[in-house]
């Protein structure tokens, strides 16, 4: 029996294990140095201002969606072609997330079809850059201007591409991103939320945390002693630990090298299956270079995708489906979604089948994933 391949996983080395263990041979392991590190170093890499990480990327989108105002009743337009916590953390807060359709054979969302979506209540555009391949983040920018809309971009899948030049992550409001281990980094779990925007980094820091401050100059109380501290909203514990910092930091020191050996392997896949009559590759990135998280096939309609992948399973290749439709859920479903309301969100998810793409991947493992797939 050949060993099977996973769709993804984390890549792990001595370096990131040495990292862990002095934070752990340290005095602090939570709420200290290495978390501001981390911090500093991301906010580096994706040109912002300010980063703020949190203990998941979930975490992350709940802090971006209460630091843009969302509240009862107010709408996050969004992809229904994304894992649901991008509609979820717009739920927690009581708000309501209206799903716009993906563009006709794209991944992400149809930028030609936000301006009818957008009504009085609308507070977020909550744009996905599914698979790692970026939204067209000015034309978003230019809309949520004109309307005073926050725009929080969802780059789950995103972190190191580059949109016209620019990091993903310097352009939006808010940009979230997540460190799960089939991500491009991993701290085990974790995420963050780059901002260049004084405002929006100060109500971030105080979610994460209680919505506490120690700040002398924001006390209500300014003759209280040094011990004094202050609740000025509902936050969460959304920490996340420096043992989890230690290990981002050291596998951001690696994500160029990621980056690249998951663009090797991308590159490898557009040629061997460019001109298969069953599958067709992703579309074609016009506007800067992709994080290619995910390496999405669509299987030409007919085919049965329980069978693809049933195939794939007896020679050892993992495959995945990312994503069901959020409005497909039973939950969602409770909630009156419509799914005819989606056609082309409808019809990727009859296709899409993920493959394997992680930068471990042996070139061996590469060819066997091409000949399974070539066979189909």
């Amino acid at each position: 029996m050949l060993n099977s391949i996973p769709y993804g996983r984390q890549s792990i080395d001595e370096a990131d294990i040495e990292a862990v263990s002095a934070v752990l041979r340290s005095d602090l392991i939570t709420t200290g140095p290495v978390a501001e590190k981390f911090e500093q170093a991301l906010a580096a890499k994706v040109g912002a201002r300010h980063v703020v990480v949190f203990n998941s990327g979930t975490a992350a989108l709940h802090a971006a969606y209460f630091a843009a105002g969302l509240k009862q009743g107010e709408e996050v337009i969004t992809s229904p072609i994304t894992f649901a916590a991008t509609a979820n953390a717009a739920l927690y807060l009581g708000g309501v997330p209206v799903f716009v359709d993906i563009a006709p054979g794209q991944f992400n969302i149809d930028i030609s079809k936000l301006e009818a979506t957008i009504t009085a209540k609308t507070r977020v555009i909550a744009p996905v850059d599914m698979t790692g391949l970026p939204v067209d983040i000015d034309a978003i920018m230019k809309l949520a201007d004109s309307r005073s809309l926050i725009v929080v971009e969802d780059a789950a899948h995103a972190l190191g591409a580059t949109y016209k030049g620019r990091p993903v992550g310097s352009t939006a409001h808010m940009t979230i991103f997540s460190f799960h281990p089939v991500k491009h980094i991993t701290t085990g779990e974790g995420g963050a939320v780059a901002t260049n925007d004084e405002a929006l980094y100060e109500k971030l820091r105080l979610f994460r945390s209680h919505g506490i401050t120690r700040d002398p100059a924001c006390l209500k109380d300014q003759a209280a002693g040094p011990w004094h501290q202050e609740m000025h909203f509902l936050g969460y514990n959304f920490r996340l630990t420096d043992i989890q910092c230690a290990l981002g930091l050291s596998q951001l020191m690696k994500l160029d090298s990621f980056l690249a050996r998951r663009r090797s392997i991308a590159a490898e896949y557009n040629r061997a299956f460019g001109h298969h009559k069953n599958v067709i590759i992703p579309p074609a990135y016009e506007y800067g270079e992709p994080a290619w998280h995910l390496y999405v096939i669509r299987l030409r309609e007919g085919l049965d995708k329980a069978e693809v992948v049933h195939r794939l399973q007896e020679e050892g290749i993992g495959s995945q489906v990312h994503y069901m439709p959020v409005y497909r859920h039973p939950y969602y479903q409770s909630l009156n979604y419509n799914p005819e309301n989606y056609p082309y969100a409808e019809a990727y998810y009859r296709q899409a089948l993920s493959i394997p793409l992680f930068p471990a991947m042996s070139d061996d493992e590469v060819q066997r994933v091409i000949r399974a797939v070539s066979a189909l």
